[in-house]
């Protein structure tokens, strides 16, 4: 926005477009995005430029942009939720990647991943996860995906006390397929 666009609007700030100039933006779950703001992305997209709030001049701006969600955008665009040239737009290279319960495989990388990544935030010392934990986490349906699966794995590794996440640093956290909490 510029100086001055609405209360409170001190100062000019550039927003993300622009702070991207040169570079990769990266928008996540643009499926959730509001028609109306839809448009306005396909426009900063096609012509390359944007234009600040309370601005009269618009600014020329070279973004890439790599977009994720996960929604179905063909049954969106079906259902008049977004925008047909706005999904084309955004699907030059398109990536799909299966929901983490479709790829159990790759449970134990992501993990790993995981442990080793709050043990450095955090300063713990934690080594992995039990087996019993790894076949609840196996069995597990993962309704939300790598981000549930980070959340569970932060909780654990910060509660843990024994070097090795058991049943105990989990408890209450997940619900089985078969539909009963974790011991």
């Amino acid at each position: 926005h510029v100086r001055g666009a609405f209360t409170g609007a001190v100062a000019t700030r550039p927003g993300k477009f622009q702070l991207a100039d040169g570079g990769t933006l990266f928008l996540d779950e643009v499926g959730e995005l509001p028609r109306a703001l839809q448009a306005k992305l396909l426009r900063a997209l096609q012509d390359k430029e944007i234009r600040r709030v309370g601005g009269k001049e618009s600014i020329k701006v070279d973004v890439r942009v790599v977009a994720a969600t996960n929604k179905d955008l063909a049954k969106e665009m079906a259902e008049g939720r977004f925008r047909e040239d706005l999904y084309y737009r955004l699907a030059v290279v398109t990536v799909e990647l299966p929901p983490l319960r479709e790829r159990r495989e790759d449970l134990v990388e992501l993990i790993e991943y995981f442990v080793q990544k709050y043990n450095r935030e955090y300063g713990r010392r934690v080594k992995g996860v039990s087996p019993a934990v790894l076949a609840d986490f196996t069995e597990y349906a993962w309704p939300g995906n790598i981000r549930q699966l980070s959340s569970v794995m932060e909780r654990a590794v910060l509660l843990n006390e024994g070097g090795v996440i058991g049943e105990a640093d989990i408890r209450g956290e997940l619900r089985l397929a078969h539909g009963q909490a974790a011991p």
